[in-house]
């Protein structure tokens, strides 16, 4: 009886049932190891993980010098271009490039022989016109004799003669002789215009310094014609003492507003590239000049060339001193342009699902960004026990290297986060 029931067959749900229970135990603990590695992996990725390291700036006292850049050339306070008013052919030339002149030396000679011709010409005719004021005036003195006769007559003879035709004929005639007597007068006038003009052109022939200095340029040989007809030919260009110079720079509009007459300022020329020369600003010009869309104005600079090391049309680059500052707070530049790192939380967002598993409160903001309304007020960022701590400071002057601190809690010795070395 008990054999039979030990090997009579079990019901068929309970088969099923085990059949099921098997494979879902199977799944469960498969489920528990993958995440007990990836729980594992994560730990030591973040054990492994490099540390995030950062360069620091400190902040100092010293001097701060703000300059604008200009470029320009090199000229003589005093360029003049000395020409010619009369025409002929160059007879001599009595001076050379470099050549030191003082006032009314002479620079070049002209063939006089035509002017002098004129001349004689001029003189003949001023004595021809002399000559017809002498005539005329024996016509009038004559024609005065005559008028007086016949009114002395008419007075004798009662009236009776000479008749009113003859004694208006004779008041003509004197009015005609002191007409002839003004005309010749002005011929002699004329004359000696002419006269003068030719004397004039002779004394121009002769080409002489109206500076004292240097001659910068000589355009004219002997023997070679000019022609003077419509606009004076330049024959030499004089500079006057080089020892004081001028320099032209183009400023930029943007950076006009700073620059002021009497400031101070370096240039370099690239004949001296290692030696800087010191100058004065004397003028800004308010006429603007335009090329290819630039607007500048021209600053003039006084320089001292007392060496005569400079030469004119040197192109210069020139670094006007427009804001000298002593011992305030100055920082580097590159803390103003650092920008923090994401906050641990937005890191390990990025890092893989992962994280998407593990719910993490929401982040309420770490408050590194501040709303400012003053340009100059900016938030520049400390360590802290190993963490960033924002600083507010206020922006003075700066050189585009340095910027000095007006305001802020920092001082001198502070160290100010410049930039991010290494990846967390």
């Amino acid at each position: 009886m008990n054999d039979n029931n030990a090997l009579s067959p079990q019901p068929i749900d309970e088969v099923l049932e085990k059949g099921r229970r098997r494979p879902l135990k199977k799944w469960l603990w498969l489920a528990v190891i993958i995440v007990a590695i990836m729980i594992a992996g994560l730990l030591l990725y973040n054990g492994n993980a490099p540390s995030v390291r950062y360069e620091t700036q400190t902040v100092k006292r010293g001097d701060l010098a703000v300059t604008v850049s200009a470029t320009g050339t090199l000229a003589p306070l005093k360029e003049v271009e000395v020409g010619i008013e009369v025409s002929g052919t160059i007879q001599s030339v009595e001076v050379d490039y470099n050549d030191e002149v003082v006032v009314g030396q002479v620079l070049a000679r002209l063939d006089t022989t035509r002017l002098e011709a004129q001349a004689l010409q001029s003189r003949a005719a001023l004595e021809s016109a002399k000559a017809r004021v002498r005539q005329a005036q024996a016509t009038l003195r004559e024609a005065e004799v005559q008028l007086a006769k016949q009114l002395h007559v008419r007075e004798l003879s009662g009236g009776k003669v000479p008749s009113q035709f003859d004694l208006d004929a004779a008041q003509a005639a004197l009015a005609r002789a002191r007409a002839d007597l003004a005309s010749a007068r002005a011929a002699v006038t004329q004359a000696q215009g002419t006269l003068d003009v030719n004397r004039t052109d002779l004394t121009k022939a002769v080409v002489k310094s109206p500076i004292n200095g240097v001659v910068l340029k000589r355009s004219v040989e002997p023997g070679q014609t000019l022609a003077s007809q419509f606009q004076a030919p330049v024959l030499f260009t004089l500079a006057e003492d080089l020892k004081q110079m001028e320099l032209q720079v183009d400023v930029d509009e943007a950076d006009v507003g700073l620059v002021q007459p009497g400031q101070h300022a370096r240039f370099t020329v690239d004949a001296y590239p290692d030696r800087g020369f010191p100058a004065d600003i004397t003028q800004v010009r308010y006429g603007s000049e335009t090329v290819e869309g630039v607007v500048t104005y021209k600053t003039v600079l006084r320089v001292d060339n007392e060496d005569l090391m400079l030469r004119p049309g040197m192109t210069a680059t020139a670094l006007i001193t427009v804001e000298q500052k002593n011992d305030v707070l100055l920082v580097d530049n590159s803390v103003l342009r650092f920008v923090p790192p994401a906050t641990q939380e937005e890191q390990q967002a990025r890092r893989g699902f992962l994280s998407m598993l593990l719910p993490r409160p929401p982040h309420s903001g770490s408050g590194r960004e501040k709303p400012v309304t003053d340009s100059r007020v900016q938030q520049v960022w400390s360590l802290r026990n190993g963490e960033l701590t924002p600083v507010t400071i206020t922006k003075g002057s700066t050189n585009g290297i340095v910027t000095e601190i007006i305001a802020g809690d920092v001082e001198v010795g502070t160290e100010l986060v410049s930039r991010q070395v290494g990846e967390p």
